[in-house]
């Protein structure tokens, strides 16, 4: 049984920093791959972030490029989203997600999603 269970979210300020952590088990870490989306209050669910178990490529949202980091250590099998210079229009819940033998990270097309963490950034 494929799990997700995502941490690290929280309180921060303006310009701040979080790191938010994916611990994933149930599945072949290098055969998916897994993603970070977020959903803001009345907003529809975004991607941020997608890394490819396979081969370790990375995609990014426009909003985050240059802020926001993915990375995996396979060993502990946990997907991390390094979050930096953090805005309020970054506030929502995190979620992570993993699809099955893929290399991206379509929001309507993930196999599995994690319950999410809900990050907050104030002024």
């Amino acid at each position: 049984e494929v799990q997700l269970v995502e941490s690290g979210g929280g309180l921060v300020q303006v310009g701040g920093s979080l790191r938010l952590s994916c611990a994933a088990s149930g599945f072949t870490f290098d055969e998916y791959a897994i993603g970070w989306f977020r959903q803001a209050p009345g907003k529809e669910r975004e991607g941020v972030s997608c890394i490819s178990g396979g081969d370790g490529s990375t995609l990014y949202g426009d909003s985050v490029k240059g802020r926001f980091t993915i990375s995996n250590d396979n060993a502990k099998k946990t997907v991390y989203l390094e979050m930096n210079r953090l805005k309020p229009e970054d506030t929502a819940v995190y979620y992570c997600a993993v699809k099955k033998y893929g290399t991206f990270c379509p929001v309507h097309g993930m196999d599995y999603w994690g319950v999410g963490t809900l990050v907050t950034v104030s002024l």
